[in-house]
């Protein structure tokens, strides 16, 4: 098989790369690339999230150690790999994909310089692979200025989003060959393993400990402070990794629940957070959880130092006192354990709201009911 005309040199992808103990990054890249070669229908999951479609012919070609014909002179960068794909069509599509393992850092002049060198090879994409997260592939963790973006599209995505994206395809996919599911579920084996560098989001920025304590002591955060931007960084990595770490424990993929403007707009969401953390010192999230009654509310509240996880249940319109609605949640919840959990009640009119700990609320439906006992709930609030 010939190498693409946009390579001077480039190897096949190998998963049993024979390169030294210490190229980590080298040898997850290469192992990663051979599993999309070979495993063309986790291929397909993989590019849907970038809207990438890849036919049942399609061939998947990937390659490592690459050198583009039209290189940018004097530079100290090498990307780390190229997938090709064709469909039998005139133009085959191809991304120039670069990785980072461990703590490395994906850097900003480096991108921007594989953004020229793509655009300079008729490559229509660059991914980026690393330990940040993104809610989306397209909110890149690295700012670019949208020019340099015009030509080819850039996407990010998390070593632990492909380890998930594994995962759920083994539990759930019935495309697979056994020859691919034994390659695969080796691949996560390996992904998994403490040594090969592939993490969770395990710490916030090192600025999160003194934001703390200024809203502790009630000092008023600024929306311009390096603190706050940073720790919004921090908390949208948490997020993603949240909902990663929800699709693997329920083999069904969890995703950040966004606005049409956000989705649009990553700079928009970083801004209206950041507003909301300095009016409230509150950090929240929603998560969409298939088949699940309703989206699922992360709160984080720096001023308590609390965190809160919440979802919010319209009460069934065909019950009409407020016994049998409050059954009717409770039924739900007969297997949850009531440690530190608490049921809350939202009343017609000016009835204010009643919170009571769902231990009390299952030895006594009155206690979580108003003075007068007549209204019905008409949501309900399980946290």
């Amino acid at each position: 098989m010939s190498k693409p005309e946009c390579l001077v040199t480039g190897e096949m992808a190998r998963l049993l790369p024979v390169v030294p103990e210490t190229h980590k990054e080298q040898r997850a890249t290469s192992i990663l690339l051979a599993t999309l070669s070979v495993v063309p229908a986790l291929t397909s999951e993989v590019l849907g999230v970038i809207g990438k479609k890849v036919g049942a012919r399609s061939t998947i070609d990937a390659y490592t150690e690459v050198v583009f014909t039209n290189g940018l002179e004097k530079s100290v960068f090498r990307p780390d790999g190229l997938l090709v794909i064709d469909q039998g069509k005139p133009k085959e599509w191809k991304a120039l994909i670069e990785s980072k393992i461990g703590r490395t850092p994906l850097e900003e002049d480096q991108i921007r310089s594989y953004l020229a060198v793509a655009k300079a090879n008729g490559v229509d994409a660059v991914i980026t692979i690393s330990n940040q997260f993104a809610a989306l592939p397209t909110h890149h963790p690295i700012k670019v200025p949208k020019s340099a973006i015009k030509a080819v599209n850039l996407y990010h995505w998390s070593w632990m989003f492909l380890l998930t994206q594994s995962i759920l395809f083994l539990k759930n996919s019935n495309e697979a060959t056994g020859d691919q599911k034994f390659i695969l579920s080796e691949v996560v084996r390996y992904l998994e393993h403490d040594k090969t560098g592939v993490s969770s989001f395990d710490r916030m920025a090192p600025e999160w400990r003194d934001l703390v304590t200024q809203v502790q002591s009630g000092a008023q955060l600024k929306k311009n402070c390096a603190e706050v931007t940073a720790c919004i960084g921090s908390w949208h990595q948490e997020e993603r990794d949240l909902c990663l770490i929800m699709s693997r424990k329920i083999a069904c993929p969890v995703s950040v629940r966004l606005s049409r403007l956000h989705i649009g707009d990553p700079i928009k969401r970083v801004a209206d957070d950041i507003d909301k953390l300095v009016k409230n010192s509150i950090l929240e999230c929603s998560l969409e959880v298939p088949d699940a009654a309703a989206h699922l509310d992360v709160k984080a509240d720096l001023k308590r130092r609390s965190i809160s996880c919440a979802m919010r249940l319209s009460a069934p319109k065909d019950k009409v006192h407020a016994p049998a609605r409050i059954n009717w949640l409770l039924r739900q919840i007969s297997h949850v354990d009531p440690s530190d959990v608490f049921v809350r009640a939202q009343w017609p009119g000016r009835i204010q709201d009643t919170l009571v700990p769902l231990a009390d609320v299952r030895a006594d439906l009155k206690l979580l009911m108003p003075e007068n006992g007549k209204s019905a709930p008409i949501a309900m609030e399980v946290l």
